[in-house]
C-alpha cells in the first residue's frame, strides 16, 4: 500500500522522499529540515536540546556529556521527538536513522513513539556509511513509500552523474593531490564516513580519513605530519558563512601558515550542512563539487567551475 502521511527524522530522509517526487505526502520534518525550500513550513516533530549560539567547542562538550550519559539515555538525549505532535500527525510511515546520535532523535525513542500511535506506522532505518549504502537507502524508501521504479530509475541517474566525474577524472594525466577534509575545527576532527570515497572519486587522496568509518578527532600535529596540498573545511551542520568564523580558531595553531595548503591558498571552506553532512542525494553534488574545487584549484584556475559550473559554494580562503 503506498505511503500517504511521510514524517521524516533527518533532512536527507527528507531531501530523499522529496527526490522521489513525495514531497507532498510528507506531513512532518525535523526542525532543521530546510531543502528542497517547499519543506519549509511543514511540521517540525523534533527540536534540539544544543542551545542557539554556543560556540563550536561548547556544541562539542554538550555533545560528549550527552553521549557518556548512559545511565539516563533519553533525559540527556540531544534530539526530543513530539509524541503528542506525531498522534496528530498519524503517519502511516517514518523515515529515520540509528547511525548517529549526534545527528538526529535515537532510534530507540522513534520505535517507543511508533509503537504508541492508534495504527503503528511502518519505520524504515537508514544506516548509510558510504555511497553505494546511500542509494540503497533511496531504493528502501522507494520501496517503503510503494514507488520501487521511481526510485530505480532516479538512483540510476545519480549513479550516471558519478560516472560522469569519475571519467573526467581519470582522463587528468597530472598527479592527484593529497587532501584533508575537517568537519569540525574545536576540536578538529576529519571528516568520515562517505567523505573519503568522495574525495578519491573526485580525484583526490585523503591525507586522514578511513574508508567508511566514522569520523573521529585528530591532533594539529596529525594535520602538520599529513601537510596535505588542500584542506577542506565542511563544518557536520554548519553552513558556509558559520565555517568562514570557525577558520580563525584553525589559523590559531602554530605552525598554520607553514602548511602547503595555507601557503599555496587552499584553503576552501563549503556548506557542509547542504552537501557533505548529509547521507542523502545532494553527496553527488557534494561529489562534483569537490572534484571541481580540486582540479580547479590544480589548474590555477578562479571563478570558473569545470565540472559543475552551477556549483559556487567553494570559495578559496586569501
Amino acid at each position: 500500500m503506498p505511503a500517504e502521511r511521510i514524517v521524516t527524522l533527518l533532512p536527507s530522509a527528507t531531501e530523499i522522499v522529496c527526490g522521489l517526487g513525495l514531497g507532498e505526502r510528507v506531513v512532518g520534518v525535523t526542525h532543521e529540515c530546510d531543502y528542497p525550500p517547499e519543506i519549509v513550513g511543514r511540521p517540525a516533530v523534533t527540536r534540539s536540546r544544543i542551545g542557539k549560539g554556543l560556540s563550536s567547542g561548547e556544541i562539542d562538550l554538550q555533545v560528549r556529556e550527552s553521549l557518556k550519559d548512559s545511565a539516563a539515555p533519553d533525559s540527556a538525549a540531544l534530539y526530543h521527538l513530539d509524541a503528542p505532535l506525531m498522534v496528530r500527525l498519524a503517519p502511516d510511515l517514518i523515515v529515520t536513522q540509528a547511525l548517529c546520535d549526534v545527528c538526529a532523535v535515537s532510534a530507540g525513542e522513534v520505535h517507543r513513539v511508533a509503537a504508541g500511535l492508534a495504527h503503528p506506522p511502518k519505520v524504515v532505518n537508514l544506516e548509510p556509511m558510504s555511497l553505494a549504502d546511500v542509494f540503497e537507502t533511496i531504493l528502501l524508501v522507494g520501496e517503503a513509500a510503494d514507488v520501487p521504479e521511481r526510485a530505480a530509475s532516479y538512483v540510476a541517474s545519480l549513479r550516471a552523474r558519478v560516472e560522469r566525474v569519475r571519467t573526467r577524472v581519470a582522463a587528468r594525466t597530472t598527479p592527484r593531490p593529497r587532501i584533508t577534509m575537517l568537519e569540525w575545527i574545536d576540536p578538529l576532527f576529519n571528516a568520515g564516513h562517505w567523505t573519503p570515497e568522495l574525495v578519491d572519486l573526485a580525484g583526490g587522496i585523503d591525507c586522514l580519513g578511513a574508508l567508511h568509518a566514522p569520523s573521529h578527532e585528530i591532533q594539529f600535529a596529525a594535520l602538520q605530519a599529513a601537510d596535505p596540498d588542500i584542506i577542506v573545511i565542511a563544518l557536520c551542520g554548519f553552513d558556509e558563512a558559520r565555517a568562514r568564523e570557525d577558520v580563525a580558531l584553525l589559523a590559531r595553531h602554530e605552525g598554520y601558515a607553514d602548511l602547503s595548503a595555507v601557503r599555496a591558498g587552499r584553503v576552501h571552506v563549503v556548506d557542509g550542512n547542504a552537501y557533505f553532512s548529509r547521507s542523502g542525494p545532494r553527496l553527488v553534488d557534494s561529489l562534483e563539487l569537490l572534484a571541481d574545487l580540486i582540479w580547479c584549484a590544480q589548474d590555477g584556475a578562479s571563478g570558473q567551475a569545470e565540472i559543475v559550473p552551477s556549483i559556487t559554494s567553494s570559495v578559496p580562503l586569501t
